[in-house]
């Protein structure tokens, strides 16, 4: 009969999702499944919207990361349309993003993941989380907060709220930046680029480095990688082409513009899990299996350092070349999302100061008329956990007739999968289940800084979904099932 494992719920991550693994009946691991186990329906609900709406609504799919729904919604809107936006509202877009990406960042790597690294192997729960962070390293906790704080702070400075903003608009931004917002965030953009200097060189000390030689024992799961880069192949986190690398060192790579990300990437669906499985179309087919992991690729910060040739700010480029020293040229070890996610942080913020430094973001032409027409449109950015495509069409009176949400989290779910299961083998065979055999597991997941809220959409029929109504006592009054 075997036994079966449940790890629930997932903690130190963004939405719900649990792990399931079957053992057999000499302990060894036969299976394991990350489940996505809430279901949103923002793909279906959306239908009979007017376009222009659409930025609004999706900042709800998410609390930590409404930035990049906000902006791949007013994109995809803006291509529906058909119109060129103000090169100031492009600026203002941008800075705002660049500031939410910081925060995001800071907030997975301090927040949820560094307790992992900066406490020791086997503690307790209790202490592996930030409480526990902050009572051994006060300064270090106390910089994170503020600096982190700082940047939401920007992005009200910019839009008014940082939560949910309704601020980008399809064909600009609603308001101009003023002389003084810009003056003010300056500074602030400062002080981020400052910490993020100081985070890279303490968590290359105390948490990269140590840990090398224990990776290099390691076999990484070898996947292909998606990633957005400039006309040069710079880092781009707001504009440019898609570049999906192929598995393998030899540098081999499609890249294509947004709007034909159908002809690149394919989904499919698993019986087990709320969440899409996408992969690349080249393969044919995806394939779970650790030894034949056919079609599975990856976003996020490992993947965004892959696929670009170099980042186009100064001291983010000296970073990533120390790191690619350390690490290769292609890095496929999961670990190393981490340290990739701090190097964006000092690129986000080198790249907020530039915008800042430009004068031209407070012009005030930051918004041109737009106008319904049937047609369609694919906004993408890349989100801190990769890259989020939002594709609408829309009838004559510019309603939406139909959209598709693939994010960030999602294009890593066959990978995700796969570490699990690595994982799972490597610390529980033999029937090891204690707390630091589990929370090892659990690091796989948090490696990729996962949003299960973000993940899943789709209410369509193909997967299952039971929905209990009940009243003020909890008693079940009514089921509904598709």
């Amino acid at each position: 009969m075997g036994k079966k494992l449940v790890i629930e719920p997932l903690t130190r991550v963004e939405g719900n999702a649990r792990v399931t693994i079957m053992l057999d009946d000499d302990g060894k691991v036969r299976d394991s499944w990350v489940q996505v186990i809430e279901l949103r329906g923002f793909e279906k609900f959306c239908i009979g919207r007017p376009v222009e709406e659409m930025p609004r609504v999706v900042t709800r799919i998410c609390g930590v990361c409404p930035w990049a729904h906000h902006l791949a919604s007013a994109k995809a809107a803006d291509a529906l349309f058909e119109v060129e936006i103000p090169d100031a509202a492009g600026k203002i877009r941008e800075a705002a993003y660049a500031a939410h990406v910081i925060h995001s960042h800071l907030l997975h790597f301090f927040f949820l993941a560094a307790a992992d690294f900066l406490t020791e192997p086997g503690e307790g729960y209790q202490v592996r989380n930030i409480i526990g962070l902050a009572s051994k390293n006060p300064d270090l906790v106390r910089k994170a907060v503020r600096v982190r704080h700082m940047a939401q702070q920007m992005t009200e400075i910019i839009a008014a709220s940082a939560m949910h903003p309704d601020a980008v608009v399809p064909g600009g931004f609603s308001r101009p930046l003023k002389e003084e917002q810009r003056q003010e965030l300056l500074p602030m953009a400062r002080e981020c680029l400052d910490f993020a200097l100081f985070a890279i060189d303490f968590s290359k000390e105390k948490v990269f480095k140590p840990k090398m030689e224990l990776l290099k024992q390691e076999i990484p799961l070898v996947t292909g990688y998606l990633g957005m880069v400039d006309p040069k192949g710079g880092l781009n986190f707001y504009d440019g082409k898609l570049r999906l690398k192929l598995p393998g060192d030899n540098g081999s790579h499609q890249e294509f513009d947004p709007v034909d990300y159908r002809d690149y990437i394919d989904e499919q669906r698993m019986d087990w899990s709320y969440a899409k499985f996408p992969y690349a179309r080249s393969a044919g087919r995806l394939s779970l299996d650790p030894e034949d992991p056919a079609g599975v690729y990856r976003a996020n910060s490992l993947a965004r350092l892959n696929v670009c040739d170099f980042i186009p700010t100064p001291l983010a480029q000296q970073e990533l070349l120390e790191y690619r020293a350390a690490a290769g040229r292609v890095v496929h070890h999961s670990f190393f999302h981490h340290w990739a996610r701090l190097i964006e942080v000092i690129y986000n913020a080198e790249r907020a100061i530039e915008l800042l430094e430009d004068t031209g973001i407070t012009d005030a032409r930051v918004r041109e008329k737009v106008s319904p027409r049937a047609g369609r449109g694919v906004g993408v950015v890349e989100a801190p956990r990769g890259t989020l495509i939002h594709d609408y069409e829309a009838d004559s009176k510019g309603y939406i007739t139909k959209v598709n949400l693939i994010v960030g989290t999602t294009h890593s779910s066959a990978a995700m999968h796969i570490d699990v299961l690595k994982t799972a083998r490597q610390v529980l065979d033999g029937g090891r289940s204690d707390e630091e055999a589990l929370n090892k597991i659990e690091m796989a997941i948090r490696a990729y800084d996962p949003c299960f809220s973000c993940a899943t959409h789709k209410m369509d029929g193909s997967v299952p979904v039971k929905m209990e109504i009940r009243d003020a006592r909890g008693r079940v009054i009514r089921t509904l099932s598709n």
